[in-house]
């Protein structure tokens, strides 16, 4: 076992005295050590009550017969760290995490690993970390949240109406009284929030790509069901760790990145998905083309729609059948889903889907029937975009899939805020939010709050936005995000004038900027010297080491 390294030997005497001071028995040496990577903090919804989780787990693993270990990761909340200076550290936190559990594993041989995940960074961030320590690892996230209900319609309602509703109430659309008792219902509980938002986009992909078992991503984090999710996860990390494997290299590859887009697709996910899933393949030396995505998506319908997209959420996905439902379905499209990779169970895909059965035909439609003949993310190209950018095709209006409009320029995302909500945006135009990438905001923040501010203005129809930063999976509308290269790059975005007409094509994956040649060279030869924002600490050594956002914004 990995852990012979710290137990076995006369010159392991000293270690063996450190872990019988934790209270081990010598019997217990005999036995495989399990790392507990628990993200628990008291600041996110989605993460309030993973103390209590980690403590089934670890019961769990010793019923098992494992020796149980738990430790914790950081956790950053970005609908609080939304809209001020704290959502810079949101995608930069991904790294610490990644390396927290990579020191954590090197530093003390766990012979397996369960990780226990919520929201948004910390679900790719301990992947990243899973696939550099390469022990048996399984995942089991803490679940979603139950969705809430609007006070006056009476219909489900989650963080994003919270958004919307402050839009609204600026506009005079709905009272202070209204939007304070939205905000204290659309949250009711502990979970990640109840949408197919980044959180739970990521912790569904992790079923289809193998790290999870089926329920991972749809079971609701206060339904029972959970706790016997949890159980089965520590048996299998037991069982892993005597079997040596599957390893997290043998279950990520080509195959079940594809398979992870193939569902993504499916569902609409965040746009999110794609920077981390870049990042998860860059991590285990997977070479992925951005133009691979617009290959799977052009073979894949969209069959389920969640929120924000409509009114459906995350419990009724699970109600309809859950993650292996939607497989299942899709897995009838001729070469799009391989079913013979490897999981985290033992079994192949096809095995762990083989009894599936969607429940709701109207939550998780049938081929025949799709929202959209192809799937729910886009990536567009152009002069605007010569490495790519991405939009959530399965939350813009089919009025706004080719929208043409003249810019409204903001060098960051506190500007376009307050230019919104300043009356500054008019039907036609294109927020154009620049200086926000991973280099230039640094760290690639979320735009859920102007997004949010034009669809609660009642602007989702005639307004787009595109930005070099990246959208909350809450995000929905005609909003264009990982804008490549970036301004700080020197990318065209940067370059751009307050009335310079844009050009969207989403069904031809075309982004550009009505400008020609000459024009963007002598802008270009014109534009002053960027200055990096300094921001000093952890930000100042990221700004300096992360790459692209086509990449995954991997740090180099």
């Amino acid at each position: 076992m990995n852990s012979d390294q710290i137990k076995l030997g006369k010159e392991r005497a000293p270690h063996r005295g450190l872990l019988f001071a934790l209270g081990l028995k010598r019997e217990d040496l005999a036995k495989p050590f399990i790392g507990v990577c628990n993200s628990f903090v008291e600041i996110i919804p989605g993460h309030c009550h993973l103390n209590r989780v980690g403590e089934w787990v670890k019961q769990c693993i010793r019923e098992a017969g494992g020796v149980p270990f738990e430790f914790n990761t950081i956790g950053i909340c970005d609908g609080i760290a939304m809209a001020h200076r704290g959502m810079k550290y949101s995608l930069p936190s991904r790294e610490l995490i990644a390396d927290s559990v990579e020191s954590m594993v090197a530093a003390h041989c766990f012979d397996a690993m369960v990780c226990i995940p919520n929201c948004d960074k910390i679900v790719p961030g301990m992947i990243l970390g899973a696939i550099r320590a390469n022990i048996p690892t399984i995942f089991a996230s803490g679940g979603p949240m139950r969705a809430g209900t609007h006070p006056v319609s009476g219909k489900p309602s989650d963080l994003n109406t919270i958004f919307e509703a402050v839009a609204a109430e600026n506009n005079h659309l709905i009272s202070e009284a209204e939007l304070q008792a939205v905000e204290e219902t659309s949250c009711p509980g502990c979970g990640s929030c109840s949408g197919m938002f980044t959180a739970n986009s990521m912790n569904c992909l992790c079923e289809a790509m193998g790290l999870a078992l089926p329920g991972n991503g749809t079971i609701l984090a206060d339904d029972p069901a959970r706790m016997e999710l949890w159980k089965a996860a520590a048996y299998r990390a037991v069982e892993m760790a005597r079997n040596e494997g599957p390893r997290p290299r043998d279950i990520i590859s080509l195959a079940s990145i594809d398979n992870a887009f193939v569902l993504d697709m499916a569902m609409g996910g965040s746009s999110n998905t794609v920077l981390h899933t870049l990042a998860i393949a860059h991590e285990a030396g997977i070479p992925y083309d951005l133009h691979r995505i617009n290959d799977i998506a052009a073979k894949c319908p969209h069959i389920c729609k969640v929120s924000p997209s409509c009114s459906y959420h995350v419990q009724d996905v699970h109600a309809a059948g859950g993650i292996s439902a939607i497989l299942k379905r899709i897995s009838e499209v001729p070469g799009l889903l391989d079913t013979s990779v490897v999981t985290v169970s033992g079994r192949t895909l096809g095995e762990v889907i083989a009894d599936a059965e969607v429940k709701d035909n109207d939550v998780i439609r049938t081929l025949d029937n799709p929202y959209s003949v192809d799937g729910g993310l886009s990536v567009l190209y152009g002069n605007l975009a010569a490495e790519g950018s991405v939009v959530k095709k399965a939350g813009v209006y089919p009025s706004m899939m080719k929208f043409s409009g003249t810019a409204v320029c903001f060098d960051s995302q506190e500007e376009a805020c307050q230019g919104i909500l300043n009356g500054k945006v008019k039907p036609g135009n294109v927020v154009v939010i620049r200086y926000e990438g991973p280099r230039g905001g640094p760290g690639m923040q979320e735009m859920l709050a102007p997004t949010a501010y034009i669809i609660g203005a009642g602007l989702g129809e005639s307004v787009a936005l595109i930005t070099d930063g990246r959208f909350s999976g809450a995000t929905h509308g005609a909003c264009i995000g990982h804008v490549s290269p970036e301004a700080a790059e020197g990318g065209l975005i940067g370059l751009l004038r307050d009335g310079d007409r844009i050009d969207i094509d989403i069904p031809n994956r075309t982004l550009n900027a009505a400008l020609d040649d000459a024009e963007i060279a002598a802008r270009r030869a014109a534009a002053a010297e960027w200055k990096p924002r300094d921001f000093g600490g952890w930000l100042r050594r990221y700004a300096m080491q992360v790459g692209n956002a086509s990449s995954g914004a991997s740090l180099r």
